[in-house]
């Protein structure tokens, strides 16, 4: 399983590069592989406010569709459009070209919320 040591991540399964004022995030290696394989990414229009928590993507596979929940409050400010006619990508490349989005923060205080790599090791191991 593949776990970068310098991302964070949330209980959702969900990964974050924090880059400034802004987070690129995506879903885990752990999380596509529980999916199975990607055949549609619904993201939203650049431009929308999530909230922690707030339910703002679904991913499509052919075992199940999942929600994505942002792990912080912000305004989405470029969305990966290339997963519309590639959705695999989230299972090829899940922390390269997978990405979902990128988010500017409301509240950089709740990165404090997400967990490092070793924390997210043992939560999916449990």
């Amino acid at each position: 399983m593949n776990i970068p040591q310098e991302l964070r991540y949330s209980a959702d399964h969900e990964w974050v590069r924090v880059e400034g004022n802004r987070i690129t995030l995506g879903i885990t290696d752990y999380a596509q592989d529980a999916l199975g394989d990607v055949v549609f990414v619904d993201v939203p229009e650049s431009g929308t406010a999530v909230a922690v928590g707030d339910s703002f993507s679904e991913v499509e596979s052919t075992k199940s569709v999942s929600d994505i929940y942002s792990p912080v409050s912000g305004t989405i400010v470029e969305v990966n459009e290339a997963l519309g006619d590639a959705p695999e990508q989230l299972n090829q490349d899940p922390y390269g070209s997978g990405w979902l989005v990128v988010i500017e923060l409301a509240n950089p205080d709740e990165l404090e919320q997400l967990i490092d790599a070793d924390a997210y090791l043992a939560l999916i191991e449990e």
